[in-house]
């Protein structure tokens, strides 16, 4: 059982890691000085590929703190 969470938390560090990279900067957003953050983009970014991302990252992070704390309890 512990080979299949250590498996799990493998897949989930390295999907993480990938989100994390893929997502833009706070600085590319630079927009927003001159106004441009009431566009239709800035309204509707949670439903954007974006905001996906955002919610993904923020799962997977849930998902690998359990994970290693689980790993690190050795109750398996």
């Amino acid at each position: 059982m512990r080979i299949a969470v250590a498996i799990v938390f493998m897949l989930v560090c390295v999907a993480l890691t990938a989100l994390v990279l893929m997502q833009e900067g706070k600085s590319a957003g630079l927009g927003a000085i001159q106004g441009a953050a009431d566009t239709y983009w800035g309204k509707n970014k949670g439903r954007s590929m974006e905001g996906a991302m955002i919610k993904a990252t923020k799962i997977l992070g849930v998902v690998f703190l359990v994970l290693s704390v689980l790993l690190n309890m050795k109750l398996f």
